[in-house]
């Protein structure tokens, strides 16, 4: 009989910046924060309502889309546009606690979740560029702390 073994979020997540990580190998993939500029593949199931193809076309331009696109993943094309189809129903038929349990699991496979991006080892990029320019438009620029700054004082000895 099979005991224990690694299962989908069983102990703390992978850290990619930790020693351990660095000697396994495990490094995040960075997805583009400003989402996907490609062209958004056909709607793969027949006869698709208004609004799932709505929520298609925003899917495809997520920073998970990015992954999406690469040959490697194109397989997940069919989930992407289940999980429109269940996000429609959730609005036209109401939150039935297993249609909204379905949603949830769906975002773990298609990288929508938390947990669903670190399982596939993706993460979104920072839009660093995009943060300083609205601190310039806003005045609101965070001074730079000098490293003298930055460090703690700790007590022991």
């Amino acid at each position: 009989m099979a005991h224990g073994g690694a299962r989908n979020r069983s102990g703390p997540p992978a850290d990619p910046n930790s020693g351990r990580s660095e000697r396994r190998g495990y490094k995040l993939t960075a997805l583009p924060a400003e989402g996907y500029q490609g062209p958004i593949p056909e709607f793969p199931s027949p006869n698709p309502r208004p609004r799932d193809l709505e929520w298609w076309e925003w899917a495809w331009r997520t920073p998970q889309a990015c992954a999406w696109s690469l040959p490697s993943e194109m397989w997940r094309g069919p989930f992407v546009a289940e999980w429109c189809e269940v996000k429609t129903d959730l609005e036209e038929e109401g939150r039935t606690a297993s249609l909204l349990a379905q949603k949830f699991r769906m975002e773990d496979r298609i990288g929508f979740s938390t947990a669903g991006l670190a399982e596939m080892g993706w993460k979104v990029a920072s839009d660093e560029v995009g943060e300083r320019a609205a601190e310039k438009e806003s005045g609101e620029a965070k001074p730079r702390q000098s490293s003298r700054d930055r460090m703690k004082v700790v007590s022991g000895g």
